[in-house]
């Protein structure tokens, strides 16, 4: 008798946005990256370091075609259900470095921002804690297509956030940031596991409303 087998974890890309060795986010990242491990997820963590590519150049582009760092980064994300990134904040908006990789990721067809989920999370020595730095992240992605979880996690005061084996010291953040992770999961599960569900997404005032589920941005 045939019998349906069990679906495999989802597939989350935790990227921590840094460069800096000992970077909030990068342990902010890895945290994160634990409680999904822990909720049964199968979790990639990485950091932009893994993705060395140069300044956007349309001349470069076409002369050389796409940089390595930009293709591993796309497969990484396309063999992903979902994506998580751990970002400062640099002058209250989204790291140069962060912006390039995604301008980068973007040009390759079919780009896989499209219809993933994504939850942005930051960590900032400052009491804003790096917040105004992911609504900015928030634009170029949601422009691409990415579902972005509307609640996002900003550790403040993060040079003295965390304890020795990596929790949050603040009993009551742990369990904020645990309870936005579960969240985030269910989220992503249902989408992914109940195709029944139709969706429709409108992004431009030109999108068809009549359509029963419209094309996002791709190009």
């Amino acid at each position: 008798m045939a019998t349906d087998s069990p679906p495999g974890p989802l597939r989350v890309l935790v990227l921590g946005a840094s460069l800096r060795t000992g970077s909030l986010n990068a342990r902010l990242a890895t945290l994160v990256g634990d409680l999904m491990a822990g909720g049964g997820a199968d979790v990639d963590l990485a950091t932009l370091r893994d993705f060395g590519m140069p300044l956007y150049d349309g001349d470069l582009e076409e002369a050389e075609g796409l940089p390595p760092g930009a293709l591993a980064l796309h497969d990484r994300l396309d063999r992903s259900d979902a994506f998580v990134i751990a970002s400062p904040e640099y002058n209250a908006s989204v790291p140069g470095l962060l912006k390039n990789a995604i301008d980068w990721v973007s040009r390759i067809r079919p780009q896989p921002f499209k219809t993933k989920h994504a939850l942005l999370v930051s960590a900032s020595p400052s009491l804003v804690g790096g917040n105004r730095g992911l609504w900015a992240l928030r634009v170029p992605l949601e422009h691409l297509g990415t579902r972005v979880y509307p609640d996002m996690f900003s550790l403040a005061s993060g040079h003295q956030a965390f304890t020795g084996d990596g929790r949050l010291a603040d009993t009551g953040l742990q369990e904020r940031l645990a309870e936005t992770v579960s969240g985030f999961l269910s989220l992503v599960e249902a989408d992914v596991r109940y195709v029944c569900l139709e969706r429709r997404w409108y992004e431009f005032l030109g999108d068809r409303t009549e359509a029963d589920i419209t094309q996002r941005a791709e190009t």
